[in-house]
């Protein structure tokens, strides 16, 4: 098949089947409300990492905190 030729829809189905099952997924998701869920689960991991890090690192968020603030 040259490159110029017109293609069918198998031939895009196909080749586009990851996207068109992922989009599937996300209308399912939206159409139940589990998005809702989804975005609270990631909100309370970056919460989670976000607090694992300040406590590795207190001295460098201190330094990064105070020069944020002496910048206002």
């Amino acid at each position: 098949m040259n490159e110029n030729d017109p293609k069918n829809f198998a031939w895009y189905v196909k080749e586009f089947k990851g996207a068109i099952i992922g989009g599937l997924i996300a209308l399912l998701f939206i159409a139940t409300g589990l998005s809702k869920l989804v975005i609270g689960l990631a909100v309370i991991a970056l919460g989670v990492f976000l607090g694992y890090y300040v406590q590795n690192n207190k001295e460098k968020v201190k330094e990064v905190l105070r020069n944020f603030i002496d910048k206002f």
